[in-house]
């Protein structure tokens, strides 16, 4: 249960913060990392595309609906 709660908040702050074009998420280390291969825009692609999938993964590992 946790488990699930934990993928769909992480998902929704990537959609978000990704959507927004957070400096302060975009210029973290691990973020950096995303802009420097894909660019800013890229990056911020890749990151609700993530955000989405973990989103995804959450609801279906909610007990009693899919995984």
């Amino acid at each position: 249960m946790y488990t699930s709660v934990i993928a769909i908040l992480a998902g929704l702050f990537c959609v978000v913060c990704s959507y927004n074009d957070y400096d302060w998420f975009f210029n973290n280390s691990r973020a950096s990392l995303f802009v420097r291969l894909f660019g800013r825009e890229g990056a911020r692609k890749f990151y609700i595309v993530l955000g989405i999938i973990l989103i995804v993964l959450g609801v279906m590992i909610i007990p009693g609906i899919g995984l």
